[in-house]
């Protein structure tokens, strides 16, 4: 009788919060509304989604750009958000989630209306500055005369001062940063440098995900989670979630 008793108190233990199976910490180096400190933005919603679907808990934690993506493929974190396709040839320890999460527009921001950008080849003509550790902007705008910062608040600052003629960010979080940083004067050159599907990367020893995520990401997709989260996360947005 006592095994059955043992026994029983074992299934308990194992079942119970204290065994259960540990966080995956997911990096981010993003802005509102796309990834924000309190994991409301819309990626962060879809991922944290993907993952409990999946029986897993995802925690985002925010790090500088090139920060993030070393922290993933050193094992330090358990993977990264929003990485452009490609990335696992230079970081052989990531294994990217093989359905996109979100579509990024690189688009430029400048003080001068005057300003034409048709292309990345367009770029030479002009100072520019980046975000340190997008590796698509590191490679696209590597013949202007460039200058990297570490965030998105610095990057702004760069325009606002007059040190970079031309900044190249994400739409959405380009236009959250000018809105937040209550600046005036500044505009959104049109078209898109490039429309580029976003991913998430995993360190490699959790390559075991990869394929229920990619099933679970495509059934949000179907079900509507994806349509819901987007619009209930703009509309926080205009409801006041910028200044």
């Amino acid at each position: 009788m006592k095994y059955y008793y043992l026994l029983i108190l074992l299934i308990v233990f194992l079942a119970s919060p204290l065994y259960a199976e540990p966080a995956l910490y997911i990096g981010s180096a993003f802005e509102s509304p796309v990834s924000t400190p309190d994991q409301r933005g819309i990626v962060d919603r879809l991922v944290i989604e993907a993952f409990s679907r999946i029986g897993a808990e995802a925690v985002i934690t925010h790090l500088p750009a090139e920060r993030s993506l070393l922290n993933t493929s050193q094992g330090i974190n358990d993977g990264d958000l929003i990485r452009v396709a490609g990335l696992q040839y230079q970081y052989p320890d990531l294994v990217k989630v093989h359905e996109k999460l979100i579509d990024f527009e690189f688009v430029a921001f400048t003080r001068d209306a005057q300003s034409r950008i048709d292309n990345w080849g367009d770029l030479s003509h002009y100072s520019v500055g980046i975000v340190r550790g997008w590796k698509i902007l590191e490679e696209k705008a590597a013949h202007s005369l460039l200058t990297q910062v570490d965030s998105l608040e610095l990057l702004f600052t760069l325009l606002e001062k007059g040190r970079a003629d031309l900044v190249i960010y994400e739409r959405l979080a380009g236009i959250h940063a000018i809105q937040a940083m209550r600046m005036r004067g500044v505009y959104q050159l049109e078209p898109p440098l490039e429309v580029q599907p976003m991913y998430l990367y995993l360190h490699r020893a959790h390559r075991n995900l990869v394929d229920p995520l990619v099933s679970v990401l495509r059934e949000m997709k179907q079900d509507g989670t994806f349509e819901r989260i987007f619009a209930d996360a703009l509309a926080t947005l205009n409801d006041g979630g910028s200044q």
